[in-house]
């Protein structure tokens, strides 16, 4: 049998056992040791001795551990004022501008993405101030729930990023330029955002009503400054080459419970109910990875990465008609899967794809997080649209309509870094 049927036959039973509710972590475990059992007749001995193998090199990366360490800061930030006190900082500077307090959304993800590294938990948390207010204040319902929607996935972009550190061990680049290569174009995208809200408010009042915010501009630099100096403290730990990723985060956790001292919200109750939330989310990130290394060398003993590159090698696409088809696929999978599941399944075979192509890895990785975004806003498994219609009781056809336009601002910024790829890379180059 070729590897198109194998790949077919493999995508299939994967399929299968999503359909009917297995968790991917079983999933790709099972589907892994399936294939390798019909069709290399491997037997229970083993396929033990193999995954056994794996799982303890897989599960034994440094660079893991900077993965539950974020997901805990996020906890530990979600669960105190900080986010509040950003937000009266954002009405203050941006009350003015078109579209009013619309832009908090945009700049309050971003800000809460370089503290988070999820898209989930960027959503949740900042919906969870901004969309009460707005509907009190009489915005637009639509714009309100569509510009969080896409601003919610930059937690996935701008760095520290939990798909990126993923993608980092994965294919085995530098994470630290990772980051770097992600902060421009996260800030172009929330820049595409508000750009886009001002211009639609502009043109009409219903959408945004005009009223001037109180508040001085010094009092929202203060309600700002501790967001501020956790973000300030992570990312430049990293890019001032004073810790590794792993390190940055362990920093990161021990300056927001300082900063939660400070302000007098420490207890014992706020260190539980973050363990809490992280535990569940780290071991489930975790156990996935451990499951796609798995995955990953059972696609290699079934020759499936190299003979598909040597087969999309012989249509000789140009590097840019290989992201074309990358894209959709991409896209595609995103009806589906979450960003996590699409990484560690798919990497495996298009990484060779993009190396033969001459596409540059730390590019790359950047053009599939972004992939990735667009899937989080894209029914039925968009998990920022579950959240939106969760928290704000819109029917969820209203939030993806919603969403559009954001999905396609974000095609658009996928346009511009195919045409001008140093917007991702002068980053990395220039510091590393």
């Amino acid at each position: 049998m070729d590897a198109g049927s194998i790949s077919l036959l493999v995508l299939l039973l994967l399929v299968g056992y999503l359909a009917s509710g297995t968790v991917i972590f079983v999933s790709i475990i099972c589907v892994s040791a399936l294939s390798l059992g019909v069709f290399l007749d491997f037997g229970p001995d083993r396929l033990g001795a193999t995954l056994s193998r794996i799982m303890i090199r897989a599960s034994s990366s440094w660079e893991l551990s900077a993965i539950p360490l974020f997901v805990w800061m996020g906890e530990i930030v979600f669960r105190t004022s900080l986010i509040s006190s950003m937000f009266r900082g954002l009405s203050v500077l941006v009350g003015r501008l078109p579209g009013g307090l619309l832009h908090t959304n945009v700049i309050g993800c971003a800000l809460f993405a370089a503290v988070s590294g999820s898209s989930a938990a960027t959503t949740a948390t900042v919906g969870k101030i901004t969309l009460g207010e707005l509907r009190a204040r009489n915005y637009d319902e639509g714009l309100a729930v569509g510009s969080l929607a896409g601003a919610g996935t930059l937690g996935l972009l701008i760095p520290p990023s939990i798909v990126m550190i993923i993608y980092g061990l994965l294919a085995e680049v530098s994470i630290i330029r990772l980051f770097a290569a992600g902060l421009i174009p996260g800030i172009m995208i929330a820049a595409f955002y508000s750009l886009y809200i001002a211009a639609r408010c502009a043109r009409s009042d219903r959408l945004a009503p005009k009223a001037m915010p109180g508040g001085s501009i010094a009092g929202a630099l203060k309600d700002l400054g501790p967001i501020s100096v956790l973000i300030l403290v992570v990312l430049g730990s990293i890019y001032g080459g004073w810790a590794t990723p792993s390190e940055s985060a362990a920093v990161g956790v021990v300056t927001a419970l300082m900063i939660a001292a400070a302000r007098r919200e420490l207890s014992v109750s706020l260190l539980k109910d973050s363990l809490l939330g992280a535990v569940p989310t780290s071991c489930m990130i975790c156990s996935i990875l451990v499951a796609a290394a798995f995955l990953s060398t059972a696609m290699g003993f079934l020759h499936i990465p190299r003979d598909v590159a040597s087969f999309i090698g012989t249509l000789n696409l140009s590097p840019i008609g290989l992201l074309v088809i990358l894209a959709v696929f991409y896209i595609l999978l995103g009806l589906l899967l979450d960003g996590i599941s699409i990484t560690v399944m798919t990497l495996p075979i298009t990484m060779p794809l993009v190396l033969s192509a001459g596409i540059d890895p730390i590019w790359f990785g950047v053009f599939l997080v972004i992939m990735v975004e667009l899937g989080q806003m894209t029914p039925p498994v968009g998990f920022n649209l579950f959240i939106l219609q969760g928290m704000s009781g819109v029917p969820i056809l209203r939030v993806a309509t919603a969403a559009l336009p954001f999905f396609l601002l974000m095609c658009v910024a996928v346009v511009v870094l195919a045409v001008f790829p140093e917007i991702a890379l002068f980053l990395p180059n220039l510091l590393f």
